[in-house]
């Protein structure tokens, strides 16, 4: 697992302990989204990786798993600091 695949799933789960996911479960069918945290989980991954969300980007299968959201850093920012 990816650094920031591994940094996306602890902000998940810090919010939602009783959560145990993998990369490549959807989070919106496990239930553990719902508008509030969409914004929040956008806002964690722009602060957390530097990079800026565009509109177009934020479509729902951007945001699905921890890896959707690790390959979306990847394509904002260059893929070297991608860990």
């Amino acid at each position: 697992m990816s650094e920031t695949t591994g940094d996306i799933l602890a902000f998940i789960t810090g919010r939602f302990p009783q959560a145990e996911i993998t990369a490549t479960e959807d989070i919106f069918s496990l239930g553990y989204i719902n508008s509030l945290f969409a914004m929040e989980l956008v806002m964690h991954l722009e602060k957390a990786f530097g990079v800026t969300i565009p509109n177009d980007e934020l479509r729902i299968d951007n945001f699905r798993t921890a890896s959707a959201m690790t390959e979306l850093v990847g394509r904002l920012r260059p893929a070297a600091t991608v860990g």
